[in-house]
């Protein structure tokens, strides 16, 4: 049984262990169904402008990623639309996206910027992303990800971008928009050397660091991401092991995007058994992105990460509560049923946990509690 007041789980075990005095104000019957932790979303893009379905096209012809992406495709295309669309429009169109990942047993999910690149439509991102958690039954952690890309108006001197960034990083700070910093740290968007400045910034602000590291060649980003203490290195296709032995010495989380690696055909997987060899918690994520990871399900996330990367049913079930909550910093307070933190559950008509990430384009949830209420 499961007992909670106020929204915090006050015991979670055998009803027969159970303390005397817990007398339910309400009940309510899971008829024998599985209950797991509310499900965790550790890395989305959810608030942005546009599609880029005509750029899904040109990858289906032959064209790469990274070749889109230098003809002012990728990235900054999504950009063009965010900076058109008022904040209402972002969070109309968020909500479409959201409610898809709610209706799976979403509790938590992280949304961040960095499709403005500039002060004024990273703030819109951001309020955007607030007010779905005003509206909604849903906690939400927003990133500033103002180091994403290149703004056409900075094209070829990211030195002078970065130091935009840095000087949006205390402001939006001030206004209580930002829970942490992430960058991308590859070719074609930040070097290390660039990235560290953010993170200094960050540092300084008293804000913790995200990244995205070694999606596309190996660059260090996972060994810079433990350097800062990040809270997580995510992607890490290409991540080495000097970086993963760093990663587990300071405890960040490793959350792999396998709707990413799929979408983009990649070839490399992330190194999953260095990972476990060296003991570095693994999340999943759905990346939900206009470019490449257009994924708003939970569900289908962990068949991936099985199929994909191998991950165990064991594995993908904690990867999605225990280890995202890890994630994003928020191990004190959801991811598992223990006594003293928040009563976000998933109810499933499932026979056993197995299903969860064995079945593909079906949902069994049977019901969803945030913070206590259905």
């Amino acid at each position: 049984m499961i007992a909670a007041r106020d929204g915090i789980i006050v015991y979670a075990g055998p009803r027969a262990d159970a303390p005397t005095g817990l007398i339910a104000a309400e009940s309510i019957d899971c008829d024998g169904r599985w209950i797991t932790p509310g499900l965790i979303d550790c890395h989305t893009h959810l608030v942005y402008g546009g599609t880029r379905a005509e750029e899904f096209e040109l990858r289906l012809a032959g064209a790469s990623y990274e070749e889109i992406a230098r003809r002012g495709g990728g990235i900054v295309s999504t950009v063009k639309a965010t900076r058109a669309a008022g904040e209402d429009d972002l969070v109309s169109a968020a909500q479409r996206r959201l409610d898809a990942l709610l209706a799976e047993g979403a509790t938590t999910i992280k949304i961040k910027s960095g499709y403005g690149l500039e002060l004024a439509t990273e703030r819109r991102q951001l309020r955007a992303a607030r007010r779905l958690a005003q509206v909604n039954p849903v906690t939400v952690r927003t990133t500033f990800l103002g180091a994403h890309a290149l703004p056409p108006e900075r094209t070829g001197d990211s030195p002078a971008y970065i130091a935009d960034v840095c000087e949006m990083i205390p402001v939006l700070a001030a206004e209580g928009l930002v829970d942490a910093v992430d960058a991308f740290c590859e070719t074609i968007a930040f070097s290390v050397d660039e990235t560290a400045q953010v993170f200094s910034c960050a540092r300084r602000h008293n804000l913790p660091v995200k990244l995205h590291a070694d999606q596309l060649s190996t660059l260090g980003g996972a060994a810079l991401a433990a350097r800062f203490g990040a809270l997580s290195a995510d992607h890490l296709e290409y991540a080495d092991e000097d970086g993963v032995a760093a990663m587990a010495r300071a405890g960040t989380v490793a959350v792999v995007l396998p709707g990413a690696y799929y979408f983009l055909r990649e070839r490399q997987a992330p190194p999953v058994e260095l990972m476990r060899r060296h003991g570095v918690p693994i999340a999943l994520a759905t990346d939900s992105n206009p470019g490449s990871s257009p994924l708003t399900s939970l569900l289908l996330t962990m068949n991936m990460g099985a199929t994909l990367f191998r991950l165990t049913v064991e594995e993908c079930l904690a990867a999605v509560t225990r280890e995202a909550a890890r994630a994003l910093g928020l191990s004190d307070e959801t991811g598992s049923l223990d006594a003293g933190k928040r009563c976000d559950l998933a109810i499933w008509d499932v026979e056993r946990p197995a299903e969860l990430v064995y079945r593909i384009g079906f949902n069994p949830l049977h019901a969803r509690v945030w913070r206590g209420q259905t």
